[in-house]
């Protein structure tokens, strides 16, 4: 036998009776021709359906002013068997017949037709993965919110990976992600509440990921369509709960909803003004009603009668016993009696409470469903997460401020997720999914709760690594006996737009946004030659008078002479030097030894005598007893070799100088830059530096590093020219 426990708002008579019929052959009660007359248009009604374990509570209703609503009626029917086990659908074809039962009882009450409904999922069918992600990051990069996003859509997409690993291959890809939190963040492995703002190595979360398997939404519309009903909104019950019990204005606050139902317990929890995570327990009402039986030896149902009776009175019963003994039951008897499973029922919520929670309790504590009643329980739940009492509330239909309803079978806290899916059906529009294109590409978004850029990326399984611009490596070396970094360059960030406008990955969405996501260029890596840096290490200067010339800097890399085009590696040691003997300095200037000495620090120095940047290094003539004929500095009467780094004065200096032009000019030309230049002395050994004499390229002010090209390749210093040579000389920025 079925029992239906309907109403009908606006009767002349009291109609909350219980009517002990099978709802679909008993007589069509009188109100239905009352209702006649009402006029009502079934386009203006919304039909809501909750199934649970042990019940199916249906109403119809109608908007009323801003988001408020008036129930018209309601139904409530138990079922006849097990046929529903923890709030998972078992028999379809059962949970069918108590449905239609509903949905023929409430049009007889209301004279019209029932054709759409709105329904949902269960919390406990829900599945959750905890997961653990890690991402480099460059050192150097400030962590932001983008940064952040991408991390948990990366740990979304991980959970759900986890999940398909465990079930049928068939199944695979049959999810919806209805909420997620974080329950860590990780900096370089160190515990941290928030990486914004902040630079490291390594970043990391722990999360839990709450997902809404395909299957379940199957068997509840197949249920809907076994009874000719359409399905118009599907939402979840915690969330239905919510929206009735916890406003939208008070969910930046970080609250928690318990719906302590027959089969198990549901929770939601609140923060930042959305529903960021679901859990459950696998224990509620029936325990209680179990520890009843099996403390008085009666059946199930009479144990459920019995916690009815005492929760309801308070007053000694009399029941009869599976040994047919008629025993007497008081109150503080069966509150003794559920004491410890009362205990074990508010230890379970409150540590899920906290875990899903980020390892702390929350704000508040809101109780719904009609195992919340249980005597003692709120009572327990607020020592055990360290609240005031009045921090952890039972909610009634009192709190339901936007519901009109005079009835009187949905009075407590069992109401609040019926009133609920009517109040979501209403905002959300009839709307359970809806689509969103990503680079013109269709995504279906299951509308329980705000979505996001992130959500829609996580279905089309896009890469959180197109997301996140990476800079270059950076390169480490030693030079000159230190540690030295050079860093990578920084990459491009991917651009978001959503209809055309500037977004990110926690853009909110509407039904039928075009996304466009551009992506992420990673920035170029570290690279080095020893050549770049020759410049950051002081040369060796010779003086001539008032003249001055640089010696270039010699590179060892690795211990072996280099040259400025050799590349350098991670690790690498790098030695600049300015250090010469003086007869590397005789042959590199071509000093003529006959009529010039080498000074340094004062003092006239062997050819072996080495000295660096930090000696006074001159060219000075020797004294007139000791030279023969008057002559240039410059041995076999040549100009000296240009360094390639700094001339503080041209080097057309000397006794030679005014008559360069003086005779017949021998040489040949070569191409610089696309231009003849002649080159002197045909009949002498030129090498690429001395081009630097012919042209105006002022390499003592660098402009970023010199470029040399002899016909079309590399070129160094010390290459040899020749006629008809082409070369390119340029900085490079």
């Amino acid at each position: 036998m079925i029992f239906i426990y309907g109403v009908y708002i606006g009767l002349p008579e009291k109609s909350g009776a219980i009517m002990q019929n099978d709802g679909i052959n008993s007589p069509i009660p009188r109100e239905r021709e009352e209702n006649k007359s009402i006029g009502l248009n079934p386009d203006d009604l919304i039909f809501a359906l909750d199934i649970g374990t042990r019940t199916v509570v249906g109403v119809v209703g109608v908007p009323q002013g801003n988001e408020s609503f008036r129930v018209l009626a309601a139904e409530i029917a138990e079922h006849e068997t097990r046929a529903m086990i923890d709030g998972q659908i078992h028999d379809i074809e059962k949970v069918s017949d108590t449905a239609k039962k509903i949905k023929e009882s409430l049009e007889n009450r209301l004279g019209i037709e029932l054709s759409k409904v709105s329904i949902a999922a269960a919390g406990r069918v829900l599945l959750t993965s905890r997961v653990k992600v890690e991402r480099d990051i460059g050192e150097d990069t400030v962590i932001d919110e983008n940064i952040v996003s991408a991390l948990t859509m990366e740990g979304i997409q991980k959970a759900q990976r986890h999940l398909e690993a465990e079930i049928l291959k068939s199944e695979r890809n049959q999810f919806h992600c209805v909420g997620y939190t974080v329950v860590s963040y990780y900096l370089d492995d160190f515990i941290i509440s928030e990486l914004i703002g902040h630079k490291g190595y390594k970043i990391g979360a722990d999360m839990l990921v709450t997902f809404l398997p395909h299957i379940v939404v199957d068997s509840l519309y197949a249920v809907m369509e076994r009874i000719g009903l359409k399905v118009v909104n599907l939402t979840l019950e915690p969330i239905a709960a919510i929206n009735i019990a916890i406003p939208k204005d008070l969910r930046l606050l970080n609250l928690a909803l318990v719906d302590v139902g027959a089969g198990t317990s549901d929770i939601a929890i609140t923060r930042n003004g959305t529903v960021c995570a679901y859990a459950m327990v696998s224990i509620a009402g029936d325990e209680i009603t179990e520890a009843i039986a099996q403390h008085y030896l009666v059946d199930f149902n009479t144990a459920e009668r019995i916690k009815i009776s005492i929760k309801d009175k308070k007053a000694p019963i009399k029941i009869t016993d599976v040994l047919d003994n008629e025993v007497t039951v008081s109150y503080e008897e069966v509150i003794e009696s559920i004491r410890p499973v009362t205990r074990q029922l508010a230890e379970s919520i409150a540590e899920k409470i906290i875990e899903y929670n980020g390892g702390k309790p929350p704000n508040a504590v809101f109780l719904v469903g009609g195992g919340s009643q249980t005597e003692g329980l709120s009572k327990l739940l607020s020592e055990l997460l360290g609240l005031p009492e009045s921090r952890v509330a039972v909610r009634n239909r009192s709190i339901a401020k936007n519901i009109i309803y005079d009835g009187d079978n949905l009075t407590g806290p069992e109401c609040i997720t019926p009133f609920g899916i009517m109040a979501t059906s209403f905002l959300q529009r009839g709307q359970d999914f809806y689509y969103v294109t990503v680079n013109g590409k269709k995504v279906q978004l299951f509308n329980a709760r705000r979505m996001t850029v992130s959500d829609a990326l996580v279905i089309l399984n896009y890469t959180p690594e197109q997301l996140i611009a990476k800079a270059g490596k950076s390169l480490r070396f030693v030079l000159n006996g230190q540690p030295k970094t050079i860093k990578g360059s920084l990459g491009r960030p991917a651009k978001i737009e959503v209809n055309g406008k500037t977004a990110n990955l926690g853009t909110h969405l509407r039904i039928g946004d075009k996304i466009t996501i551009k992506k992420a260029v990673n920035g170029r890596d570290a690279v080095l030659k020893a050549g770049d840096l020759i410049d950051t290490v002081p040369s060796l200067c010779v003086k001539t008078g008032d003249d001055k010339y640089y010696l270039p800097n010699k590179l060892f890399l690795n211990g072996e002479l280099a040259s400025p085009d050799a590349k350098v590696n991670g690790n690498d040691d790098l030695r600049i030097s300015s250090s010469y003997t003086v007869e590397e300095i005789i042959n590199v200037l071509r000093i003529n030894t006959d009529e010039y000495i080498i000074l340094v620090d004062g003092k006239q120095a062997p050819g072996d005598k080495k000295v660096n940047a930090s000696n006074d290094v001159q060219c000075v003539k020797k004294k007139k007893t000791e030279v023969q004929e008057p002559g240039s500095i410059y041995k076999y009467n040549e100009k000296p070799l240009q360094t390639g780094l700094k001339v503080a004065h041209s080097y057309e200096t000397g006794s030679n100088a005014d008559n360069k032009n003086e005779g017949k000019q021998e040489g040949f030309y070569v191409s610089v830059n696309g231009k003849p230049v002649f080159i002197e002395n045909s009949d002498k050994h030129h090498l690429f530096i001395d081009i630097f004499n012919y042209i105006d390229f002022d390499i003592s002010k660098p402009q970023g590093i010199v470029v040399l090209k002899l016909n079309g390749k590399d070129a160094r210093f010390t290459d040899p020219i020749k006629a008809g040579d082409t070369i390119q000389i340029y900085w490079e920025k």
